[in-house]
C-alpha cells in the first residue's frame, strides 16, 4: 500500500481521539543550529496553546489493527474498516517531510494494539526515539500510552514526548468492562498514578537542580536533570455511549485532576459507529453536552466550582440551553445581585459573563474608586450577561432581566463525524 493511502486511513482514523493538544510543552528552538523544529513558532492549523498560539500537529495512528474488540471503537478487532500500518521510518519521514513544507509543528501519535501493549508501545516509542535522538526534531510530540504497558516503556516514552495521554474511555469500570472487555478500568489508573509520581519526580529534580545552579560557582558543573513529558498527561472519556450522566462524568475528572494531576481531560461526544452493537446506543450523543462538558470542566479548574455543584438538575445532566455557569446562577438566585465594589473574588468568579480576567480587571479598579456601570460594560460584550446578578453605585438589576436570562436558546443542531 502506498504512504499516501495508508496516510489517508490512519489520519481518519485518529479523528476519534480528542486528547490532541499541543500546549505546555518545554520551549525549543532550531535557531541554535543543533535541530529541527521548535515548539514555540506559530502554526496554521486546530490546536490552540494558552497564550493564543495556533499549533498544527500531524494526528496519525501507527496501526488501526487491533487485538482488542471494544464496542464503540471503529477500529476494533472485529470490524470490517480498511486497514493500514505505518512502518516506524514512514512516520519519521512523514513528520518531517510535513515540516519542512510548514504544515505542522509537531506529531500526536496512537495506535491500535498490535501483538502485546509492551510490542506496540516499542513502536510507538521507536518513532519518538528517531525523531529526537536521530533527526534531532524540536518539534512537540504527544505520544498515546498504551493500556497495560509496562513501567519501562512508559519511563522511556516520557524521555521522548512533551506530553503522555491514556484514555479512561468511559466514566464508569462497571462500563468499561461490559463495552472494552480486554481494557482493565484499574490498569489504567496504575499507569496514570506512575506517570503522576514520576512527572513530580521530574519536577523535584528540576527545583534542586536550579536551587544548586544558583550557588556561587556552580552553574557550570551541575548537570541538567533528564527531561520527563514536561506538558504532563491528559486523558479522554467518551460520553453517551453508557448510562452515565454528566455529574458522574464531572467527579469522574475532578478525582482525575486532584489525584493524578491531569493537564487536561477531553471529552468525546459518542458517535455511532458502522455495525455497532446493540449494546450501544442507537443515537448520538449531542455535541452541546460535550460542550457544556467543557465549559463546566473549566469552571472546575479555574473558577472554584465543586463537580458535585455544578449540575444543577436533579437528573445528573447539564442543561443544553444555558452554559453551566449560567445555570448554576438562576438555580441559586439568593447567592445574588452581588455588590461589585464589596464581594470577593471567588463569589464575584461565580457571575455569569465575568471571566477570570475581568474580575481580576474590577478588583484593581475598586482599589482607585467606586466601579459603575459603564466599568462593567467596557470589559466587553459577555459583560452585558453579568447585570442582572451584580450591583453598582449607578446600577440595580431588575427582575425581568434574569427572567429573560431564563429563556430557552434555540435548540442546537447536531453534526456528525462522517
Amino acid at each position: 500500500m502506498e504512504v499516501q493511502d495508508k496516510l489517508a486511513i490512519l489520519a481518519d482514523a485518529a479523528k476519534y481521539d480528542a486528547s490532541c493538544a499541543s500546549s505546555g510543552g518545554a520551549k525549543r528552538d532550531s535557531r541554535d543550529g543543533k535541530g529541527i523544529g521548535s515548539t514555540t513558532g506559530s502554526g496554521i492549523c486546530h490546536s490552540y496553546t494558552p497564550d493564543g498560539r495556533c499549533v498544527s500537529l500531524l494526528k496519525v495512528l501507527l496501526t488501526n489493527w487491533c487485538v482488542y474488540d471494544c464496542l464503540y471503537c471503529i477500529n476494533r478487532k472485529s470490524s470490517d474498516v480498511r486497514r493500514a500500518r505505518f512502518t516506524v521510518d514512514e512516520v519519521v519521514q512523514l513528520t518531517l517531510s510535513f515540516y519542512r513544507r510548514n504544515v505542522i509543528e509537531g506529531l500526536f501519535l496512537s495506535s491500535g494494539i498490535i501483538r502485546t501493549p509492551d510490542y506496540t508501545m516499542e513502536q510507538v516509542i521507536e518513532v519518538a526515539r528517531r525523531l529526537r535522538e536521530q533527526e534531532h526534531f524540536k518539534g512537540y510530540i504527544h505520544l498515546k500510552t498504551i493500556p497495560d504497558a509496562s513501567p519501562e516503556l512508559v519511563e522511556r516514552a516520557g524521555r521522548y514526548a512533551d506530553r503522555l495521554s491514556i484514555n479512561v474511555e468511559l466514566p464508569s469500570a462497571t462500563s468499561l468492562k461490559a463495552l472494552a472487555p480486554e481494557k482493565d478500568a484499574d490498569g489504567i489508573q496504575r499507569t496514570m498514578s506512575r506517570i503522576h509520581l514520576r512527572l513530580q519526580a521530574a519536577r523535584e529534580a528540576r527545583k534542586e537542580a536550579d536551587t544548586v545552579r544558583a550557588l556561587p560557582g556552580a552553574a557550570a558543573r551541575t548537570a541538567k536533570p533528564p527531561s520527563f513529558a514536561p506538558a504532563g498527561q491528559s486523558t479522554q472519556l467518551i460520553v453517551g455511549a453508557d448510562a452515565s450522566d454528566d455529574r458522574a462524568v464531572l467527579q469522574l475528572s475532578h478525582r482525575l485532576y486532584r489525584g493524578q494531576g491531569l493537564r487536561r481531560v477531553y471529552y468525546s461526544a459518542y458517535s455511532p459507529i458502522p455495525h455497532a452493537s446493540r449494546q450501544l446506543p442507537p443515537q448520538a450523543a449531542p455535541l452541546m453536552r460535550e460542550h457544556r462538558l467543557y465549559q463546566a470542566d473549566w469552571l472546575m479548574r479555574f473558577y472554584g466550582f465543586e463537580a458535585d455543584e455544578i449540575v444543577t438538575d436533579a437528573g445528573g445532566l447539564l442543561s443544553l440551553q444555558h452554559d453551566p455557569k449560567l445555570a448554576w446562577a438562576l438555580a441559586h438566585p439568593a447567592q445574588f445581585p452581588l455588590d461589585v465594589d464589596r464581594a470577593p473574588r471567588e463569589q464575584l468568579l461565580r457571575v455569569p459573563g465575568l471571566g477570570v480576567g475581568s474580575v481580576d480587571k474590577l478588583l484593581a479598579a475598586r482599589q482607585h474608586r467606586r466601579l459603575r456601570r459603564a466599568d462593567l460594560l467596557a470589559l466587553g460584550p459577555t459583560a452585558r450577561k453579568a447585570l442582572p446578578f451584580v450591583v453598582a453605585v449607578d446600577h440595580r438589576p431588575r427582575p425581568a432581566d434574569v427572567q429573560a436570562l431564563a429563556q430557552p436558546a434555540a435548540a442546537p443542531q447536531q453534526a456528525s463525524l462522517f
